[in-house]
């Protein structure tokens, strides 16, 4: 039994550069200021991308929440209809049948 640790393998990136190979520190540091831009433009886009997913992804919930509220609308309405006459009256309309009339303010 071996109890040799694994090798890491080193990750390409494609589009970076190996800066070590250069010679000169003008050629490093050129070759290094490549790659960070490289990178900050993959990040720029992944972050358009990923905006844009999120906003749809917004638009998707605001039109389903406004299905679910014209939905329950519309199970309130069949529940009223579907109840017989007199049930049909909300709560508000059954404390209002209850009180008696009240009096006009003599002036």
């Amino acid at each position: 039994m071996s109890t040799l640790a694994p090798v890491a393998r080193a990750q390409d990136v494609v589009g970076i550069e190996i800066c070590t190979a250069e010679k000169t520190m003008e050629r490093r540091t050129s070759c290094l200021q490549s790659n960070v831009n490289f990178l900050q433009q993959s990040l720029t886009k992944q972050a358009l991308a990923s905006q844009q997913k999120l906003d749809a992804a917004t638009a998707q919930i605001q039109a389903l929440r406004e299905s679910v509220v014209g939905l329950q609308k519309e199970v309130e309405r069949l529940k009223l209809a579907a109840q017989p006459a007199g049930e049909g009256k909300s709560d508000k309309a059954k404390d209002q049948a209850k009180e008696p009339a009240k009096e006009p303010a003599k002036k």
